[in-house]
């Protein structure tokens, strides 16, 4: 049998909605590559590519043209937000194709020790590297959208060990596997859609940290989210979620307790700060990268 390998370069913002699609009409991989490359033995810090590679395969028989309209439909949807390169497509051969997508999906280093790795890719690491093991396909929270690796970013900067965590809307799982690996004593994960709350349990087991992190198909309120008993919540939805569950992410977190915020747009970081003020929490940094914002703040 022959494939299709089809592949377009977008923005890092858009990674995911892309993987999303591919994944969704592909044939059950997509392949991420980055151009970046970078010595951390020098000091330097992972740079954020202009694009990445997003690709995916089809196979040539009776579905290739109904999988390559549906994939070129979200292409063109997408385009209209963001001008972005064409889809390009590739014919392989049968005996290429179950290698062939895994060789553009590499580690990805994350601030200055968090490393998001592939099962099958074997990482040279430092010394104190934290190793974060996902597949490709996982379209929500990989590490290539920007409030990801910001929310990442300020969880290195943030954790000193033995937190007791929320993390609502928690998609992959992504960040209460990153903080229970830095150190967190335990993560409660809510997300409401089904499919992202199974993967985020796989991806528990798949870190070694499942004992650790419990992930429900739910949101707040929750009799799990008891008031003043947790030193951080985590929160990288959207702008409009995180002012509608202001009120009982802040009561479940105790005095002095942190909250990280993400997935909120540059022009609407006013009307969180401004939700937020009232309920005793104080914005102390803010992260921009393209047009997202991530905040580290305190409650009083």
């Amino acid at each position: 049998m022959k494939w299709l390998e089809l592949c377009v370069d977008v923005p890092p913002e858009f990674v995911e909605p892309i993987s999303h699609i591919f994944y969704k009409y592909g044939y059950g991989g997509v392949s991420i590559e980055s151009p970046a490359d970078f010595n951390p033995d020098e000091g330097e810090v992972a740079p954020v590519p202009e694009t990445f590679s997003v690709r995916t395969y089809i196979p040539k028989d009776d579905s290739t043209d109904e999988r390559r309209a549906n994939i070129e439909i979200g292409v063109k949807l997408i385009n209209h937000l963001h001008p972005i390169e064409p889809l390009k497509e590739t014919e392989i051969k049968d005996e290429d194709w179950e290698t062939n997508w895994k060789q553009y999906f590499h580690p990805i280093r994350v601030g200055r020790k968090l490393v998001i790795c592939p099962t099958w890719q074997e990482h040279a690491s430092l010394r104190d590297d934290v190793i974060i093991f996902l597949d490709p396909g996982m379209a929500f929270g990989t590490g290539h959208h920007p409030t990801t690796r910001m929310c990442m970013e300020l969880l290195e900067d943030t954790i000193v060990g033995g937190e007791k965590i929320i993390d609502l809307g928690c998609g992959s799982g992504i960040l209460s596997v990153t903080a229970v690996k830095l150190g967190a004593l335990s993560s409660i994960g809510f997300e409401i859609e089904s499919n992202a709350s199974k993967v985020a349990k796989e991806n528990c087991v798949l870190n070694g940290v499942d004992e650790s992190v419990e992930v429900f198909n739910s949101t707040l309120p929750d009799y799990r989210y008891s008031e003043g008993d947790f030193d951080l919540a985590l929160a990288n939805i959207s702008a409009k979620v995180i002012i509608e569950l202001a009120d009982h992410l802040t009561k479940g977190l105790r005095s002095g307790g942190k909250l990280i915020l993400s997935g909120v747009l540059e022009n609407a970081l006013e009307d969180v700060r401004d939700v937020f003020e009232p309920l005793g929490v104080v914005f102390e940094k803010v992260m921009t990268d393209s047009d997202w914002t991530a905040v580290l703040a305190t409650k009083k």
